[in-house]
């Protein structure tokens, strides 16, 4: 018998373990954690590659190019909101903020789907 609590969790949209997408549910057995065969797969190559190694198993390893990519798309988050700010405390109107707004929102998106 399950309890309520565990019934509302599975409601909650889960993110595939390796590439972030929405995972689909089925109602019996475990929770799927990959939303392919094909992020599974990829999963499981990466466990094999670090296994007997000193990187830990949650660790995140990224390229040289990757991790420059990464910093600069948090670089971008960051000057944006800089944006917002400083057009706050300059009194800047309500569709100049609007437009800083969006801008954020648009390079905060496109840093979260770095994977």
């Amino acid at each position: 018998m399950t309890s309520v609590a565990s019934r509302s969790a599975r409601t909650r949209p889960q993110s595939c373990r390796w590439c972030g997408r929405e995972v689909a549910d089925s109602e019996l057995g475990r929770r799927r954690q990959y939303c392919r065969q094909s992020c599974r797969q990829r999963a499981y190559e990466q466990r094999m590659a670090i296994k007997g190694t000193s990187v830990p198993p949650d660790a995140v390893v990224l390229t040289a190019e990757e991790a420059a990519e990464l910093s600069d798309r948090v670089y971008q988050v960051r000057c944006a909101a800089e944006d917002v700010a400083t057009a706050i405390d300059e009194g800047a109107d309500r569709t100049e903020l609007l437009g800083l707004c969006d801008a954020l929102i648009q390079v905060a998106r496109a840093a979260d789907g770095w994977r």
